[in-house]
């Protein structure tokens, strides 16, 4: 379930310091994009880079000029011609479209193998995203520390999520209990999911869920690697 994303766009005659922002909406597979300009743009920030062209940050993203110039517009065009974009500047406003200068809580929602490596993973918090909880309904499991997170019991699980505040989650489930979690987590007002769950889940309108299918993309790098292994196949 992909929905746009609403940006913020200079009006008419302001300048970079001084506008008033007006409603725009970004459509998803262009939110996909923005992703990569924004962690191009933070490489180059990381580098001491102060401006890059549309033709050099389109390279380091993996797409063309044309597309980045057009995704670039749903937030302000920010460019100078012949001058190029200002890296801070920029980034600092596609963090802003993309929703990631917001304060976001992240709760993990199984304590596997899976669960416990993205509780460890450390480019979370530099993105943005702060994981405050991580939840296991095994025994064996419960109390047993993750990081520098402690698991917490799944029957636990709304109390805790309104302790932590927690505004996202990421379900790291079984298809057999993802639902049944899926669903406690909405009527506990989490309004944004991730789920590595491999079923498909069931979600009112107002949720916003996104679906990691890791054995669906492997199957997909199988079509495209065995096209390539065949002669007269495109990829």
């Amino acid at each position: 379930m992909e929905k746009t994303v609403t940006a913020l766009e200079p009006s008419p005659g302001a300048t970079s310091g001084d506008h008033e922002p007006a409603a725009k909406q970004i459509p998803p597979a262009a939110v996909a994009r923005m992703t990569l300009y924004l962690r191009a743009l933070n490489s180059l920030l990381a580098e001491g880079v102060e401006r890059v062209s549309s033709d050099a940050l389109a390279e380091a993203s993996g797409v063309s000029s044309s597309t980045l110039r057009k995704d670039l517009s749903y937030v302000g065009s920010y460019g100078t011609r012949g001058v190029g974009y200002e890296v801070q500047y920029l980034s600092r406003h596609i963090a802003a479209a993309l929703g990631l200068t917001h304060d976001w809580k992240v709760a993990i929602v199984g304590a596997g193998n899976l669960g416990k490596a993205l509780a460890r993973y450390g480019g979370f918090e530099s993105r943005g995203f702060d994981v405050v909880a991580i939840f296991d309904a095994d025994p064996m499991v419960i109390g047993n520390e993750v990081g520098w997170l402690r698991v917490s019991d799944s029957a636990e699980l709304e109390r805790v999520l309104e302790r932590t505040h927690t505004n996202m989650v990421v379900l790291a489930l079984p298809a057999t209990v993802a639902q049944e979690v899926c669903d406690r987590v909405i009527a506990a007002g989490i309004r944004s999911i991730l789920s590595f769950a491999p079923v498909l889940l069931q979600v009112p309108p107002h949720v916003n869920l996104r679906k990691v299918d890791m054995a669906t993309e492997l199957q997909i790098l199988a079509y495209h690697a065995q096209r390539a292994q065949t002669p007269g196949q495109a990829v």
